[in-house]
């Protein structure tokens, strides 16, 4: 008798997949991270031998330029093979008067007739940084988010804008008015930063779009602030210029009047550094925060709340903006200002943040050399070298540090761990197909 057994249909038949989940303990590899967050991690991972060797490169390109706008070296070059002695000769006194005008103007000035005169470039230099460092903390705190934030310039610019109304409309003691500004610009550069987080969070848009939008917003609307009599314009001028900072809202000097550059703005910045530090490396939302920057997906299947961390991000940002913004309201430009407040820092912490590798104490060690590099600027420019060489060098920096590879061919130095996995994984995925080739050939 034939007959079929009883269920061999729904025995051939291909049984139905179900659903497989994913995440932590399941067994299941998290999803891959965005590409951005992946380029962003291979940034920040280099070693301090890539930092130093990134800023030694590009020291030795800043030097050839050095050469190639003197006078000197171009008139010996003329006759480079008759005497060729008087060119070296002349290349190395341009490029030694050059970089020792930097540190000179930057460090210590050994010409100075008094000690005070001798270390006062280095507290400059202090003074020049602190903003820097605030600004740069900002951006690396986002980045650790996973967040490229380049608002840095608009969250200055609307704590300015908040600041602003304390500092010129109250007439207070200066144990509260200098707080209270202080508190207000923080807040300012807070709530603009946070709004790109909400943003992003409710909408999914990219924050570097946001960003820019938020800059020309603040800009404008601070221009336009200063150009309105009854706003922020200086009364008796038509001037687009603020009235001066009272000296009750101005932050004291920190070694008394020989050293004007250097105030109690910098203790600030370094007790900020100290908590940024502390949240990042040690707290739980920036063990959330550093989860999130990793890998969104992975965060988020392991409970993290991406949205609420983006905002905590930005909020956070914008706050330490903010205070990059009272260091120049507090301290350096304390005679009126306008739109031009931010003076390129908040793109230059972005130079910043990348350089110390978005890690607290990096960022402050590269603001600290940000500073030394933008007061020596003016001593190399009183020696007749372009200030602008000091801004390529930067640029330099910042493009080195964001190609190791580059920096490892020149120097002939080993490939990283990430580098060599990543070669490893290009080599089995073009393997992959090979096999599923030969396999099917031989079925």
């Amino acid at each position: 008798m034939s007959g079929t057994t009883p269920g061999a249909e729904d025995a051939a038949r291909p049984g139905e997949q179900l659903p497989r989940a994913s995440g932590p303990l399941t067994g299941q590899e998290a999803p891959e991270p965005p590409r951005a967050n992946v380029l962003m991690k291979e940034i920040l991972r280099g070693s301090a031998v890539t930092t130093i060797l990134a800023i030694v490169l590009a020291m030795i390109v800043g030097g050839i330029l050095i050469a190639l706008t003197d006078e000197d070296v171009q008139e010996s070059s003329a006759y480079f093979f008759a005497r060729p002695g008087d060119t070296l000769a002349a290349i190395w006194n341009a490029v030694y008067g050059g970089y020792e005008a930097l540190v000179r103007g930057s460090i210590f000035n050994a010409r100075a007739d008094d000690f005070v005169g001798q270390i006062r470039p280095l507290t400059n230099s202090l003074g020049f940084a602190a903003p820097l460092i605030a600004a740069g903390l900002g951006v690396a705190l986002a980045f650790r988010a996973g967040l490229f934030n380049i608002g840095a310039r608009g969250q200055m610019l609307m704590g300015a804008i908040f600041a602003a109304f304390f500092t010129f409309n109250l007439d207070l003691p200066m144990w509260i008015h200098l707080p209270t500004t202080m508190l207000a610009g923080i807040v300012g550069g807070a709530l603009w930063g946070g709004l790109v987080g909400l943003i992003k969070a409710v909408t999914g848009a990219h924050e570097v779009i946001l960003t820019i939008m938020t800059n020309y917003i603040a800009f404008y609307l601070l221009l336009w602030m200063i150009r309105t009599p009854g706003l922020l314009q200086r009364e008796g001028t038509n001037q687009p210029i603020t009235a001066p900072t009272p000296a009750s809202a101005q932050f004291p000097n920190l070694l008394g009047p020989a050293f004007p550059a250097l105030d109690w703005g910098f203790l600030i910045v370094v007790a900020i550094t100290v908590l940024v530090w502390w949240i990042l490396e040690r707290s739980s939302l920036g063990l959330r925060i550093r989860a999130v920057g990793e890998n969104p997906h992975a965060a988020l299947a392991a409970g993290i709340n991406v949205k609420r961390i983006y905002v905590y991000a930005m909020l956070f940002a914008g706050g330490l903006a903010g205070m990059a913004a009272m260091n120049q309201i507090q301290g350096s430009v304390t005679t009126g200002f306008s739109g031009t407040i931010d003076a390129g820092i908040g793109f230059d912490a972005i130079t910043v943040a990348l350089l110390g590798r978005s890690r607290a104490w990096g960022t402050f060690a590269a603001g600290i050399l940000f500073g030394v590099l933008k007061s020596g600027s003016f001593a190399m420019q009183a020696q007749g070298i372009p200030v602008d060489i000091v801004l390529v060098v930067q640029s330099l920096i910042v493009l080195f540090i964001a190609a190791p590879p580059l920096l490892r061919t020149i120097f002939f130095l080993p490939k990283s761990d990430a580098e060599k996995a990543a070669k490893a994984r290009a080599k089995a995925a073009k393997r992959r197909p090979e096999d599923t080739r030969g396999k099917a050939v031989s079925a």
